[in-house]
Parts: C-alpha cells; sequence; structure tokens
C-alpha cells in the first residue's frame, strides 16, 4: 500500500511533462506486477518441487494486470513530451490562459499528438511538434467529441509553427474569459486523451 502512495504523486492529464512521468510510472508499475508473479511462481515450485501447485494458478492469474499494465506501458513509449525549449517558449505567452500539455488524443484510424493546447472560452488553439500534423481529420475528431459532450461553437486551431503558436496565445489572453465555459472545454479534452 506504501508503494502505491509513492506513484499517487503521478502527473495528472494536461500538466507539463506528463507523458514522460507517466512511462516511468508504468514501466515501474509493469516490472512490479511481473516480479509478483515470478516470485509466486518460484515459492510454489521451490515449496512443492513441482510446476503445478496452487502458487502457480495464483502466478498466471496476476500476469493478467502484469500484461494491462504492459500494454499502458508501450502506448506511453510510442510519444514523447513536449520539448523543454517549447514548453519554455510557450510559458511566457499564455498567462492568464487555461492550459494543457502532452495531450495524446486517440480515434479508430490515427493518434493525434498535440504538445501543448490553450483554452479560452469557446476557443481552442494548440501546438503540434509534428510538422506532418493532420488537422482536417483532427478537426473532425475534436469536433464531434465537443459535441457529443454537448459543447457546440467551439473552435479549435491546431498550429505546427511556434511562432505563429505563441502569437495566437497573446491575441486569446484578449479575449473575453468565460470561466465555466473554459473549465468545461478542458475537462471534456483531458477525458479523452491517453
Amino acid at each position: 500500500m506504501q508503494l502505491m502512495r509513492v506513484f499517487s504523486a503521478e502527473k495528472y492529464k494536461g500538466t507539463e511533462n506528463y507523458i514522460n512521468t507517466q512511462k516511468k510510472y508504468e514501466i515501474i508499475r509493469t516490472l512490479l506486477y511481473f516480479g509478483i508473479s515470478i516470485s509466486l511462481f518460484v515459492a510454489g515450485y521451490i515449496q512443492t518441487g513441482r510446476k503445478t501447485n496452487l502458487l502457480t494458478v495464483v502466478a498466471i492469474l496476476g500476469c493478467l494486470p502484469a500484461s494491462k499494465s504492459a500494454v499502458n506501458a508501450i502506448m506511453f513509449l510510442r510519444f514523447r513530451s513536449c520539448s523543454t525549449e517549447a514548453a519554455s517558449e510557450i510559458k511566457r505567452h499564455c498567462q492568464g490562459l487555461h492550459t494543457l500539455y502532452d495531450m495524446v488524443f486517440t480515434s479508430y484510424s490515427k493518434n493525434y499528438v498535440v504538445s501543448h493546447l490553450a483554452v479560452r472560452g469557446n476557443t481552442v488553439c494548440g501546438y503540434s511538434e509534428r510538422p506532418d500534423f493532420p488537422e482536417n481529420d483532427f478537426y473532425k475528431h475534436i469536433g464531434n467529441i465537443l459535441k457529443m459532450d454537448g459543447l457546440k461553437d467551439v473552435s479549435v486551431k491546431i498550429f505546427t509553427d511556434l511562432n505563429k503558436y505563441t502569437d495566437r496565445l497573446e491575441q486569446m489572453e484578449r479575449l473575453e474569459e468565460d470561466e465555466s465555459r473554459s473549465g468545461a472545454v478542458s475537462k471534456t479534452l483531458k477525458s479523452v486523451v491517453l
């Protein structure tokens, strides 16, 4: 139980460096789960001298959560957090905005990696460090999600040029703030990311 309290301090979705922190957490958890299963199998074998015993059954059942944890670890290993340089530049330009880092939106056909998102009322702007970001597909995907959650008329724009993105952040700071709307949009976005 004490070990799980240590891991409960993991960073939450949308915070800076979330993906890198979550990678470490998932790898450690996976190794721990498989270690417990292996130790149970070895203990049963040493105690009875045979592979067929009750501890082997428990060890096999313990492989189920370990395998699920391994899948999560593999998912996080595929992605990177927002670069330190981009994050420090973005921080200088997003005062007073709802901000979300390391957002990986998954769909049946593609994964959309957005390094940073800023929300102000009905406006969502993001920055992707991938120059080949599929903007049109993403707009359809995220638009449907927001509509299903009752959030209509939300404009979404993703930039792949950091300078243009920081200029847009400064423009967003001057927009009228609707705190409840910004919070609802942020909550929906966080609920559908990895």
